[in-house]
């Protein structure tokens, strides 16, 4: 038997050392390194490229777009750039029970039907995916199926069926049999995901792969197996709502930050095609403290609800609580609006939530936030037909945000009559059926607001 030698990993760059210390040398992380018991006999390694890896000039290159291949739902197409790439690898992370099982078993019953597909799951038995798939309604006359968790016979299970996409649930399950430690360590995570990542390389195969996450939200193993595949998708999603939105965080063939709206039904994730419906309240009439902006996530614009409540303070310290938004950002837009605007917080609870579990994180929703805000220190609702996007700037400017024109038109095809927006967002044509009012300080967007 080989003997085996054990080093320390960072697993937050992936940085080899023989021996534990404090902080990485690496990254400088801190308690970042994990043990990992490696054998001293080296894997017959496979070379990435299909044709060996001979040196070519970079004119000569084919410049052909990489052949996709339609996933059979267009949010998910969407959120890949436009469908699967073959020899692309793609990690899917989530919390349990969110969905990720059900996405690809749907997915793949579809692909199957274009080109051979292979599933492999290494924590249900072919009988439970087989119930599954009955209750969603798939019959998956050609989609083939295996329970596997070794890395090698998975690997000649694709070879030998002719598969062009595989799909793995889940790398913490999966272990190669020349690493001596047990499935689901960081030693095995990084070694059965570059496995993976050089089949999906020299033949082409499209292969997605689940991964399992922490408590902090992020894929569990070291941080390196996100560098080491082409796409990450996660799950997002409130406690208790129906509603999943999968966000590409790192896309090598399209946009990242693009984001896919999905119902979880009786039958399975189904497709939301118009997502700004989901994330509007219908009032039956205008409510202090709600305001409607328009964020553009990844390709597309969406019409999102930001509600804010200001109430007397129960305690010594007034709470900032921002759900959706930075918490740091409330702070700071609370100090511009009461410099600037002349509504004061002081003494105040003031508590931000944006509708549907969505997070934002560009500075468009600044202006929206303020007005949601003011709107419940005045108790006076704002138009029910009125939509807003914006940056502040400390010195009490609204700052354009990118796409304007484009958000705009969204809200005048849900409806919506009236928009304050930057002054240099402002279209130089009209926009049949909504009102532009350009602003460029914030006393001008509340003058125009209230």
């Amino acid at each position: 038997m080989a003997k085996a030698r054990q080093i320390f990993v960072c697993d937050q760059c992936g940085n080899e050392s023989l021996q534990w210390q404090g902080l990485c040398p690496a990254c400088g992380a801190g308690d970042s390194l994990k043990a990992m018991t490696v054998s001293k006999v080296k894997p017959e390694r496979q070379s990435l490229a299909a044709d060996g890896g001979k040196p070519q000039q970079l004119s000569r290159v084919a410049d052909a777009d990489d052949p996709r291949i339609a996933t059979g739902m267009s949010e998910l197409d969407r959120v890949l750039g436009g469908g699967l790439v073959f020899g692309s690898v793609t990690l899917i992370g989530g919390d349990p029970g969110i969905g990720k099982s059900t996405l690809l078993l749907q997915a793949g019953d579809d692909l199957s039907k274009a080109t051979p597909t292979l599933y492999v799951s290494g924590e249900e038995s072919l009988r439970q995916i087989s119930l599954r798939a009955r209750r969603l309604g798939i019959v998956g006359d050609s989609l083939q199926l295996v329970a596997e968790t070794r890395i090698e016979t998975i690997i000649e299970h694709a070879q030998s069926s002719g598969s062009r996409v595989l799909i793995v649930d889940s790398i913490q399950t999966m272990f190669a049999s020349h690493v001596d430690s047990s499935p689901g360590t960081a030693s095995q995570v990084r070694e059965t995901a570059a496995a993976l990542v050089r089949f999906a390389k020299s033949s082409g195969v499209s292969v997605l792969i689940i991964g399992h996450v922490t408590k902090e939200g992020l894929i569990a193993g070291p941080r390196i197996l996100e560098h080491m595949v082409d796409t990450v998708l996660y799950f997002e999603s409130d406690a208790g709502s129906r509603f999943r939105m999968i966000r590409a965080v790192k896309n090598r063939f399209g946009a990242a930050n693009e984001v896919g709206v999905f119902a979880m039904t009786e039958e399975g994730l189904r497709e939301v095609k118009n997502p700004s419906a989901i994330f509007l309240s219908q009032h039956p009439a205008p409510v202090a403290g709600s305001a409607i902006m328009v964020a553009r996530e990844g390709s597309r614009p969406m019409l999102i609800e930001v509600q804010a409540l200001a109430d007397d303070t129960q305690g010594m310290n007034p709470r900032r609580v921002a759900v959706g938004l930075e918490a740091n950002r409330l702070a700071l837009l609370l100090a511009v609006l009461h410099r600037h605007g002349g509504v004061a917080s002081a003494g105040r609870d003031v508590f931000l939530n944006v509708v549907g579990g969505v997070r934002i994180s560009e500075t468009g929703a600044d202006l929206p936030a303020v007005l949601a805000t003011v709107s419940s220190v005045r108790d006076q609702p704002l138009s029910g037909k009125l939509v807003s996007f914006g940056e502040i700037g400390l010195a009490g400017e609204v700052r354009p945000v990118p796409y304007g024109e484009e958000r705009l038109r969204e809200a005048a095809k849900h409806g919506f009559e009236r928009a304050i927006v930057p002054e240099a967002n402002r279209p130089r044509r009209p926009i049949d059926g909504l009102e532009v009012i350009g602003v460029e300080r914030l006393s001008d967007a509340l003058r125009s607001a209230f």
